[in-house]
């Protein structure tokens, strides 16, 4: 597979594999893929190649058994002098992973992509993740394509992205969760009005 990504984290495995990150920690936890496609040192990491199984584990489960599924990834993955092996066969089945190849080739290179888009530098509000060349946040971006609202109004909103910042910058975000305590409150906008800042009693539940 041609990609300067080796090493993936599991959210990144699982943005690249269209699957959940519980799906991925369960490759591990569950031995559901050889231990040559993924690491438990320190921390959780899977080969690039190890996203085209994991998504063919999952997205096949409405049509393979998990052995038959799991026996194709043993059979696919064996040396035969190539690193891509397209058609798998087994007795009377004959699966063909090129979809799946196509598929986790594609979201690599989005993800280098993304990678490539996203800088940090302490120049630049403090260093908070930005749109590389913008002021804008990263993480805002992606919180607004979350929370549904129209690309239209995104853009509007930072003319300096285009489309494709917006959809790289929700694949960032998705391949790179924040963490720590979620950020604080904004403040009321400067129209609004405190009514009352009296706070209800709180009624015990009863048995």
């Amino acid at each position: 597979m041609n990609t300067p990504i080796d090493t993936l984290t599991p959210a990144e495995a699982a943005v690249v594999s269209r699957v959940t990150v519980r799906d991925v920690h369960r490759i591990i936890d569950e031995h559901i893929l050889p231990e040559s496609f993924y690491s438990t040192d320190k921390t959780r990491g899977f080969t690039s190649q190890a996203c085209v199984f994991i998504s063919f584990y999952f997205r096949a489960a409405d049509r393979l058994t998990s052995e038959e599924r799991q026996r194709t990834i043993r059979i696919a993955s064996e040396p035969n002098g190539s690193s891509r092996k397209r058609l798998v066969k087994d007795a009377f089945l004959t699966i063909d992973l090129e979809t799946f190849w196509k598929d986790v080739e594609e979201n690599l290179e989005r993800l280098q992509a993304a990678r490539a888009m996203v800088v940090s530098d302490p120049d630049i509000l403090s260093g908070t993740p930005v749109v590389r060349g913008t002021r804008v946040p990263v993480y805002d971006v992606a919180a607004s394509v979350s929370s549904g609202i129209p690309i239209d109004r995104i853009l509007a909103a930072y003319p300096s992205l285009h489309r494709e910042h917006v959809d790289l910058a929700a694949m960032y975000a998705e391949a790179n969760p924040q963490r720590g305590r979620p950020r604080p409150r904004a403040a009321l906008p400067a129209h609004a009005v405190v009514l009352t800042q009296r706070k209800k009693r709180r009624v015990p539940a009863t048995a």
